[in-house]
């Protein structure tokens, strides 16, 4: 047996775990239930519920299993193996008077609740508490407090777990949430009455055992057994978060983080779980045609002809722009069809970052999201990831907690919540990198597994494929990429880029780019653009082109358009996505699309027949097979390639070469709410974004 494991007997039954369990998760190893409040398996230990007792043999009095471990168990006096009992009648005492102390003041809202029928506190009182109580007092009453637009608070019902505060200390890396008072004049409340400042701050709401922090923008809309349960990918940002889409009479209600320990662990940003209420505002339900310069609603067939008569003149005078948040199949059907037209005006980078064209490797998270807990060296480059990947910022943030490992910065200067070595702020700092030897750079080149994350603010500009060449040129000259290590990373900020760039979704010969596109729209020399979801474009520089929109949103796009084909929203289709480190996971449809809305990739079949270019596929199990069959990639569902991409690393073949301009690196996302046509639509985020505007008004003025 390993040094490391040791055999105890729980409840009569002789277990072997890891020294270093607490009782609890030894307990649990066993196959008994522990109920607990205050612990949780990603936060510190507090130790202050003491719902989770059990019996020592041996011990005077019962122990907090959370607290107390297994290596600091006392044996018998000859040698027997330590013995605890988790279901005896002094831990059932010990249990209901636990329960009868956090039952006292705790008021009768049940019936009024949003916890209700998933409430911790209601469960573990049917489980483990008395049929009674002999409290006779007047109960306490908490004011409640002010969190902002998206946490509803009733004080009156906290038990003080604390579970809220340690997460926004320790994970979101926010410490503004504390206790004050003593006793039970103890109240939980945020420093100044403000509302919390961090792009996480909804996951308290999931932490809260009881209904003290509940969502504002659900209350009192359903209860959990109205709801249909869908699980499901987000789409907000490239870190493809695992969430559970709740939904009840055709319209999403709530959506939830599900547990992927390699993605986003259980966390979500409060922009995947408060977009909801986008979902059903500003939405293309029908065929759109403008008429005398105006926008007037068509049947689908006279739509789909007009499309088709657009799309069938000089292929060379055509150009295709995907958004960022198309899913694969869609964006397949599409490509099929523009390849047999001729077509090689492609492009699904409407950032206009320079990057794809290459191995897989160059435009992937190689290390995996997961890979974050073995850096002992990270440099950022032209990144600002709290904003663009808030989960995976937080993921950074627990490896540097360890000590194990130092950050660097090339770029704008931010609050990330963790502190890093400012080196610079543009590709000449980045350029001349391995020449140094001083603190953080020494750090890196000393590193055993060392990496490095470029984002988008260094890729879209005119420079970015040579700055892309001189992060990958570091990377070989710090040893970044070696056989079970490849510490390049590229953080993408659009859910649909890495599948695009899968596709080869990119400009054929003689093909134009985004920037190509319209600087031909503008003179003329492009006759029509599909825009597919693409909303991030200036518009005002597609000149008299015809535009096709093909989306769910009125907005940019949208304004723009001659002909609108809405298609279905992320919530309404099965599809696949590819997030940043090029797993490949699954979407479901929650709901059905709105009115007469249509799945991305049945638009671009039912406009193949028209074109007399039939697509070879009539439904979405027979596209997926021929989607598999030309890109054996996309059925590896829910493997990330990790290392296994080092061998084929060449940082030559990545970028260009030239000189880099003298600009600083920007981060591309300055509102972090309203970054896609959902979210803008979204009433909830945008009151978040209005009120991070005024705190940064307000830092700016102080300063």
């Amino acid at each position: 047996m390993s040094e490391n494991m040791r055999t105890i007997v729980i409840d009569g039954e002789e277990v072997t775990v890891p020294q270093e369990y607490n009782l609890l998760q030894a307990s649990e190893a066993a196959g008994r239930e522990i109920p607990r409040f205050c612990y949780h398996e990603r936060l510190s230990v507090a130790g202050n519920c003491r719902m989770c007792l059990v019996e020592l043999v041996g011990a005077p009095k019962p122990v907090a299993s959370c607290a107390f471990l297994v290596k600091d168990m006392r044996g018998g006096p000859n040698g027997e193996p330590p013995q605890m009992r988790t279901l005896s009648p002094l831990v059932k005492k010990a249990r209901e008077g636990v329960m009868e102390f956090l039952l006292i003041n705790h008021p009768l809202d049940c019936p009024i609740c949003d916890q209700g029928g998933e409430c911790d506190l209601q469960d573990q009182s049917m489980a483990y508490g008395r049929s009674g109580s002999r409290f006779a007092e007047n109960k306490r009453a908490v004011e409640d407090k002010n969190m902002g637009p998206l946490i509803k608070t009733i004080m009156t019902r906290c038990i003080q777990c604390t579970r809220c505060v340690r997460f926004s200390t320790e994970i979101a890396g926010v410490p503004e949430l504390g206790a004050t008072g003593r006793g039970e004049d103890m109240e939980i409340t945020t420093y100044l009455e403000q509302s919390m400042t961090s792009e996480l701050s909804g996951n308290v709401i999931d932490l809260c055992p009881v209904g003290a922090l509940t969502s504002k923008p659900y209350a009192f809309n359903a209860r959990p057994w109205e709801l249909n349960k869908t699980e499901t990918i987000d789409v907000m940002d490239a870190l493809g978060a695992n969430i559970r889409v709740d939904a009840r009479m055709g319209g999403v209600l709530r959506i939830m983080p599900r547990i992927h320990d390699d993605v986003n662990e259980e966390w979500i940003s409060d922009k995947t779980r408060f977009v909801w209420d986008g979902l059903s505002r500003q939405r293309l339900d029908r065929p759109y045609a403008r008429r005398d310069g105006k926008l007037a609603p068509v049947a689908w067939e006279e739509a789909l002809g007009i499309a088709a008569e657009k799309l069938s003149g000089d292929a060379s005078k055509i150009g295709v722009i995907a958004g960022d948040l198309n899913d694969v199949e869609g964006l397949k059907a599409a490509k099929d069809l523009f390849d047999a037209l001729g077509v090689t005006s492609l492009d699904c980078r409407q950032d206009g970052a320079k990057i794809g064209g290459q191995g897989r490797e160059g435009y992937l998270f190689n290390s995996t999201i997961a890979g974050i807990d073995k850096a002992d060296a990270i440099l950022i480059v032209g990144s600002n990831p709290r904003l663009e990947s808030p989960v995976l910022n937080a993921r950074i943030r627990q490896r540097w907690l360890t000590g194990k490992c130092e950050v660097g910065l090339i770029g704008e200067a931010a609050d990330l919540t963790y502190e890093y070595d400012h080196i610079g702020t543009g590709p000449a700092d980045l350029a001349g990198l391995s020449k140094k030897r001083t603190g953080f750079i020494k750090a890196l080149k000393d590193a055993e597994r060392p990496m490095i994350i470029v984002g988008q603010g260094a890729l879209a500009r005119e420079d970015g494929a040579q700055v892309l060449r001189a992060a990958g040129d570091l990377a070989a000259k710090i040893g970044a990429v070696k056989e079970g290590w490849n510490g390049f990373n590229v953080l993408h900020t659009a859910a649909s880029r890495v599948g695009a760039l899968d596709l080869g979704f990119l400009p054929g010969e003689g093909g134009r780019d985004v920037a190509g596109m319209l600087d031909g729209a503008s003179s003329g020399d492009v006759e029509t653009v599909v825009l597919l979801g693409a909303d991030e474009i200036d518009t005002s520089r597609l000149g008299q082109a015809f535009v096709i929109y093909v989306g769910h949103h009125g907005d940019a796009g949208a304004m723009r358009a001659d002909l609108i084909l809405p298609s279905a929203a992320y919530t309404e289709k099965n599809g696949l996505y590819v997030n940043t480190e090029g797993r490949v996971q699954m979407g479901a449809r929650a709901v059905f699309p709105k009115g007469e809305a249509k799945e991305d990739w049945a638009i671009f079949r039912a406009l193949s027949a028209r074109l007399n270019k039939t697509l070879p596929y009539d439904d979405l199990n027979t596209l997926r097979m021929k989607l598999i069959e030309d890109h054996p990639t996309f059925g590896e569902i829910d493997h990330a390639p990790g290392a296994a991409s080092a061998a084929d690393f060449d940082p030559a073949q990545l970028g260009a070469d030239g000189d880099v301009s003298d600009a600083p690196f920007e981060s591309p996302i300055t509102d972090f709410y309203l970054t896609n046509a959902i979210a803008r639509a979204s009433k909830t985020l945008a009151e978040c974004s209005a009120m991070a505007a005024g705190a940064r008004a307000e830092l700016q003025a102080a300063e």
